[in-house]
């Protein structure tokens, strides 16, 4: 097999883990597409490890030990991720990226303009 199918591949898979990064609200849906980016990591790891390991006599194979260690980072990342997910969903009862980020800036955030709301009625209410 050509090196170009594995690495086109991984290509779409990335984008697509990138795209659900960017565009998910969800922090579980986002969690999944970062998954989806690392393993097309791994696909191109795999790939290149087997391309080279045909042109050079050296048989390391240290792309796929590289995909061992990936797949165990990953895995302990999806594992603090979800605990830290389901966390925040007991306590605010959602776990929408924006609902988390609004109740974050709270009652004193700024508003669009740079000045503090409390200020604001602070001086209607003088």
């Amino acid at each position: 097999m050509h090196l170009a199918y594995p690495a086109v591949l991984s290509a779409l898979l990335f984008c697509t883990g990138l795209y659900g990064v960017l565009a998910r609200r969800n922090a579980i849906l986002v969690l999944m597409s970062v998954e989806l980016m690392l393993n097309a990591v791994n696909l191109n790891l795999v790939a290149f490890d087997v391309w080279l390991s045909r042109t050079a006599r050296d048989t390391l194979h240290s792309g796929q030990a590289l995909t061992l260690f990936t797949i165990a980072i990953a895995a302990a990342e999806i594992g603090i991720g979800l605990a830290i997910v389901l966390a925040v969903y007991r306590n605010r009862g959602t776990s929408d990226i924006d609902k988390l980020r609004d109740t974050a800036e709270g009652p004193d955030a700024e508003g669009p303009d740079g000045d503090h709301p409390a200020a604001e009625k602070a001086e209607a209410t003088a």
